[in-house]
């Protein structure tokens, strides 16, 4: 489980596809790799991912952790749309006592959205984000989203997208402020919203079938 606070960006240091698997590697300084284990989990851009391995050299700031992306997070993500030198969202699990400061967050995208506007004004940025009609049902105005892994409120909304209102840090801590109009990002819907909605439209039609 993750909060959708991204610690920080790693970079992409190769991407290459063997037997079907797509083998990524990213570097990040050596402070977010402390304690880590085969294993263990990290959601890159929103997308949990297990360690395969990891090295973090005894003279250097900076370490490498490798993963192994499978079709099904391929066809979902856009993790197959990585390249070298591209920052992602990195953020390890949960531990007990980590402060929640964002939403519980799984790190099983969903679907993607394509980012189709971006207004930038004084410090802040407006970004329109379209989705699937079929994920439009659970994203309700200033609700949780995660996008690209980082917890966000959901501005207005519209049939087709929702609108985010990004702040100067968000911008800067994590890989939002890089992106440009065309783009895709990795979504996951809040899981309790996602749960109600099912839960009563269930309900609704076990109601309907026996009346």
């Amino acid at each position: 489980m993750f909060t959708g606070i991204v610690q920080t960006k790693a970079s992409v240091i190769s991407t290459g596809k063997i037997n079907g698997i797509l083998k990524l590697v990213v570097s990040v300084e050596q402070q977010y790799l402390q304690r880590l284990n085969i294993g263990a989990s990290i959601a890159i851009n929103g997308c949990c991912l297990t360690v395969v391995s990891f090295e973090t050299p005894a003279n250097d700031v900076v370490g490498q952790v490798s993963f192994d992306v499978i079709d099904e997070t391929l066809r979902l993500t856009n993790l197959g749309e990585l390249q070298t030198g591209q920052q992602v969202n990195f953020e390890r699990s949960m531990t007990f006592g980590t402060e929640l400061g964002g939403h519980i967050v799984s790190g099983h995208i969903q679907t993607m959205a394509m980012v189709q506007k971006i207004e930038h004004y004084q410090d802040n940025c407006k970004m329109y984000l379209a989705i699937p009609r079929g994920w439009m049902r659970y994203v309700m105005y200033k609700g949780f989203i995660a996008v690209n892994g980082a917890s966000l409120t959901v501005g207005e909304i519209d049939e087709a997208g929702f609108w985010l209102h990004l702040i100067p840090e968000t911008l800067n801590l994590t890989n939002l402020g890089l992106i440009r109009e065309g783009a895709t990002l990795n979504i996951e819907i809040d899981q309790q919203t996602f749960t109600i909605i099912n839960t009563v439209d269930n309900y609704m039609r076990k109601t309907a079938i026996e009346r």
